[in-house]
């Protein structure tokens, strides 16, 4: 039941093709060229991507006078149900209009001109072409950097409000000026406001909060999506974010909650949903990232390594969002069960809520993999790469809070998980080791680091864990493994969750493109992560990993750097964490108050080291004892 169209290949990256026809302006403009085609019209489609198009839109009304292809290994094969003809056949097609199923067509209506039909008239894609304020090349229309965009989960109803941060990373790579096209949708798809946001030149940032954007706008209570798309963007074709959830429920249900930035391309499968603990509900955001109707039944739920899948029997409108309750089709599913999502190519990494009485957390599922097959090599090379691929997580400081973890498939091709935890403390001497065997897909457990760790002390009382192969039994892997990390506070029962998946670190030999690199070729050997830094009524935490798949350097060179708003510097600090170590802190702790002042609003952190890669985690600490905590991004 998934959309047939490609969206992203894990070989040459996202499809901006259909990025350019999914556009919420193209689709606007994708209905009004199908109203004005005067029949009979004849589709000449060079490239292969009418049938992609007829999976987004209805094309129904066209009056065909046939379809047409140029390469001659495609003709006799279907587009849009009719045999293709070859393109030098127009002429007999009595057409009265031909569309080129494609953009940048002014070369291919020329080579075609003089086979038309008499009086036939020619249009294409390019009637979709967006404004050419909202184009960075405008001479390479399908360029994926024309379609920097991505989707945030954005709500400002029932006294929870969001707040989303986003740094100009792209002027790193030598852009002029960037500017943010936003468009809000509301839980119906209607759009509700269309703005544009500058960001600041340099590491500058910009913080979009719905409390402000309801006020402007003269909104009623929200709950949609927020469309971003990025103009100017170098370097990077994804908008970046970090995304928090505030707020009194009604009331009653406290809520801080960070989540990271959304895949920017739907997906045939997500993973990594956890099942309700007992008094939990786990709601899943079915938000429509498309320019179609999700019909009744396209998005389904599996217990991870079941068949049965239960589906959403109702229709979700373009850009519509509606919440599902997991319960509503498994009832009786208990953590530590997960699900599999069938998404059918409709949605980006879609958010999950989980709310208990009196408190609520939002987290995200990841991209599960269609592609993969298991890569016999992995178990050979542990003398070259040591733990090879490895996902690294907290151990957040144990009389504060409890930390679990849950290995999680990610690739539909798994079947086992042949993996082990390794426990470090903050000085990077592994404490403790629990090896899980090979884990049958639907049978994973969830480990509790209180029963690892029961009598081994951890100095600064925290440390992290990895999640790694364990071939010592046997078994398959391919390299795409991943965890889901729940963390709760002992005191007011809180909770955060955070999920990611495995990559090699700090070592100078590479496999299969790791160790990865967010600029240039591997080895990824140095760090720049973003820290957004909350409100001034919340403390922000980060803990930073020094993972190593082999031994490197004996210590990180780590500067922490404080910038205000437009970019510039304020303040640094320099760490050193040991290899295969991590760093806990504070904000309000690292820099004091007339420094944090100096700083100002929207203030934001650059963590920088040279010598080695690390990974981190941020979170927000409230008065109240509620926190969030997810991952942070690279660029």
């Amino acid at each position: 039941m998934s959309l047939r169209i490609e969206t992203f290949n894990n070989g040459r990256g996202g499809n901006a093709f259909f990025k350019a026809i999914t556009h919420p302006l193209a689709a606007r403009r994708m209905r009004a060229l199908f109203a004005r085609l005067k029949g009979p019209v004849a589709v000449y489609d060079p490239d292969g991507q009418m049938d992609a198009v007829a999976e987004l839109y209805d094309v129904s009304s066209l009056d065909l006078a046939g379809t047409f292809a140029q390469d001659v290994t495609a003709i006799g094969r279907p587009i849009l149900g009719r045999p293709a003809q070859p393109v030098t056949a127009l002429a007999e097609s009595r057409a009265r209009t031909v569309l080129i199923a494609g953009f940048e067509a002014e070369r291919a209506g020329a080579h075609i001109r003089h086979l038309l039909p008499p009086d036939a008239a020619i249009t294409s894609f390019d009637a979709l072409r967006l404004p050419e304020a909202l184009v960075t090349h405008p001479r390479r229309y399908l360029d994926p950097l024309n379609f920097a965009t991505n989707f945030a989960f954005f709500r400002d109803a029932g006294g929870l409000s969001t707040r989303l941060v986003t740094a100009n990373y792209w002027a790193g790579y030598g852009a002029a000026a960037v500017r943010l096209w936003l468009l809000l949708f509301d839980e119906d798809g209607t759009p509700l406001a269309e703005w544009e946001e500058a960001l600041p030149p340099g590491a500058g940032t910009v913080t979009i909060d719905s409390r402000a954007v309801r006020a402007r706008f003269g909104l009623p209570a929200f709950t949609g999506q927020l469309f971003l798309h990025a103009v100017g963007a170098v370097g990077h074709d994804v908008v970046k974010y970090a995304l928090d959830t505030y707020g009194e429920s009604d009331g009653t249900t406290s809520c801080l909650s960070c989540t990271h930035d959304a895949n920017a391309w739907p997906a045939d499968f997500y993973a990594g949903l956890p099942a309700p603990a007992a008094g939990e509900t786990v709601t899943l955001w079915v938000q429509n990232s498309q320019p179609c109707p999700i019909p009744p039944g396209a998005i389904g739920l599996a217990l991870m390594g079941e068949t049965e899948v239960r589906r959403l029997d109702e229709a979700v409108a373009p850009f519509a969002s509606r919440a599902l309750d997991v319960a509503s089709l498994f009832p009786t599913a208990r953590w530590p069960q997960q699900f599999e999502i069938h998404a059918g190519k409709y949605m980006v990494r879609p958010r999950y809520e989980v709310s208990r009485p009196g408190r609520r957390r939002i987290a995200h599922v990841n991209v599960e993999r269609t592609d993969l097959t298991s890569d016999p090599k992995l178990a050979e090379l542990g003398n070259l790469f040591g733990k090879g691929f490895l996902v690294p997580a907290p151990i957040l400081p144990r009389e504060r809070w409890r930390s679990l973890a849950l290995p999680t498939p990610m690739a539909t091709t798994q079947r086992e998980l042949p993996i082990a935890v390794i426990a470090y403390d903050a000085g990077g001497r592994e404490v403790a080791r629990h090896r899980f065997g090979r884990v049958p897909r639907r049978d994973c457990p969830a480990l509790d680091l209180d029963a690892l760790l029961d009598g081994a002390a951890l100095d600064a009382g925290y440390g992290h864990l990895e999640l790694v192969y364990d071939f010592s039994d046997g078994g398959e892997g391919d390299g795409w493994l991943h965890g889901l990390f729940r963390y709760e506070n002992r005191v007011t029962g809180h909770a955060a969750e955070t999920s990611f998946g495995a990559h090699v670190f700090n070592t100078l030999l590479t496999y299969r493109g790791e160790p990865q690199s967010y600029a240039g070729r591997p080895p990824g050997l140095s760090t720049r992560l973003f820290l957004r830094l909350g409100e001034e009524a919340q403390d922000t935490l980060c803990h930073l990993i020094y993972p190593a798949s082999t031994p490197w350097h004996r210590e990180s060179a780590t500067d922490l750097v404080l910038h205000d708003r437009a970019g510039r510097a304020i303040a640094s600090e320099r760490v050193a964490i040991p290899c295969s170590g991590s760093l806990f802190w504070y904000y309000h702790e690292l820099f004091d108050r007339v420094t944090r002042e100096r700083a100002g609003p929207d203030a934001h952190l650059v963590v920088r080291d040279e010598t080695c890669r690390l990974f981190g985690y941020h979170g927000l600490l409230g008065r109240d004892g509620a926190f969030s905590l997810d991952h942070m991004f690279g660029f």
